[in-house]
């Protein structure tokens, strides 16, 4: 007959792996949501000039400090993915019109438009042309969050639909939206210009809208007429730079990377016939076999969307349709928005806004601490505010832009430096 006996110390040490197990899982915990770190308002770069202190003077989201939810908020990934599951928190439902614009290649090219809700603190006519991020259109969450605090604050707005990207619009050409390609943009903002001849344009991008609009201004100088300023919010700036980085699992950006192919593989498949098969209109000649196979966003862009304008290899592609060729074009007032933590966009492209920035005394370049991809939501501990810190920040900066207009000095234009000026006076 054996007696067992259990040590006194046995409990203890018991008791001792359960803290240590609770310690460690805390200690993740901490780490994984980035608790630890600090908020703290944007890192700016920018000119010392007249209109750049008053921007930063009137528009107090720049410079004040951006507090996330505190429990996780700090966390790109869980910014990023709340951002990409629910878009944003609560979202209203503005109303507009659809509106269909025929393109000489046969493509249609759709943008909803919404009215304003009152009239502007200016008294004048301001419409936002607005470019969603990649597959996105006037129906997504923060687009439509993002509308209506707009129309509340007075500015009419037009949101390109990408071609393709509605479920319930048929393409009527073998094409589809691409990295680069302005065209549809184009024509939404050339529609704007013929039907409301007093309106001025803020011109807003979102992720890819955002290199969308810099590329349109910068291709061509009468771009930019009538066109108060523009705003670009988490775009990379270069895809030929970027490409390398996507298949890095750094910040896990080989997963995102993945992701986002299999959302374009079912955008592009929900539109086989139009692309490539049974429209009167000649379609592209290729093997559909390496889309069903395809793992990223890079494979995609090789085997289909450099074919529907003709670019021989994807270097040229993304050469051609990144706008860091054509952004040092800009010479309107132009803001410039990331975020540290986003999981998309490695930092070694932030060297291209902060660079330009650096250079050129109509822009301003805000480097968020946290926020991730498009995120930027705001709240107290656990739940999100419906609006967040980056639809505050492009209101913002479009009212004190438009008050600059209203009050600036006779000599002084949004690019003007103080020596400048003081050079027109004498």
């Amino acid at each position: 007959m054996f007696i067992f006996t259990i040590s006194p110390e046995l409990p203890a040490m018991f008791d001792g792996m359960k803290l240590a197990a609770v310690a460690t899982v805390l200690y993740i915990i901490v780490r994984c949501l980035n608790l630890k770190s600090p908020t703290a308002p944007p890192d700016l770069t920018y000119q010392d000039t007249p209109l750049n202190r008053f921007l930063l003077k009137s528009c107090p989201q720049l410079t004040k400090e951006y507090i996330p939810p505190l429990l996780w908020g700090k966390s790109g990934h869980l910014q990023t993915a709340l951002y990409g599951k629910l878009g944003r928190v609560n979202s209203p439902h503005p109303s507009g019109v659809r509106k269909y614009l025929p393109m000489q290649d046969g493509a249609t090219a759709t943008f909803d438009l919404f009215e304003p809700q009152g009239d502007h603190r200016t008294g004048d006519d301001i419409t936002m042309v607005i470019c969603p991020g990649i597959g996105n259109h006037s129906e997504k969450h923060y687009i439509r969050t993002f509308v209506d605090y707009a129309q509340k604050d007075g500015y009419r707005c037009a949101v390109l639909n990408h071609l393709g990207a509605l479920p319930n619009i048929e393409l009527t050409s073998p094409r589809m939206f691409t990295y680069g390609c302005t065209w549809e943009f184009a024509a939404m903002v050339g529609y704007i210009k013929r039907t409301y001849p007093q309106t001025q344009l803020m011109v807003v991008g979102f992720s890819l809208g955002g290199n969308i609009v810099c590329k349109f201004l910068g291709e061509n100088s009468m771009n930019q007429e009538r066109v108060l300023c523009c705003v670009s919010v988490c775009q990379g700036y270069s895809a030929l730079r970027a490409q390398e980085t996507f298949l890095q699992w750094d910040q896990f950006r080989r997963f995102y990377n993945f992701l986002m192919a299999d959302n374009m593989k079912k955008i592009i498949l929900s539109h086989r016939h139009s692309l490539f098969g049974g429209n009167p209109v000649k379609t592209i000649d290729l093997d559909l076999g390496p889309l069903y196979t395809a793992t990223s966003l890079m494979q995609i862009d090789d085997n289909i969307m450099r074919k529907f304008h003709g670019h021989s290899s994807l270097k040229e592609y993304y050469e051609k349709e990144s706008c860091v060729h054509y952004i040092h074009n800009v010479n309107v007032p132009l803001l410039l928005v990331n975020s540290a933590d986003d999981p998309l966009v490695h930092e070694s492209l932030l060297t291209i806004p902060r660079t330009l920035a650096a250079k050129k005394p109509n822009v301003i370049f805000s480097l968020t601490l946290h926020g991730g991809h498009l995120g930027f939501f705001e709240g107290a501990v656990l739940f999100p505010q419906p609006l967040t810190w980056m639809d505050k920040v492009i209101v913002g900066y479009a009212n004190a832009m438009c008050q600059w207009e209203k009050q600036k000095p006779p000599c002084q234009s949004g690019h003007l430096s103080e020596s400048s000026c003081a050079e027109e006076k004498a």
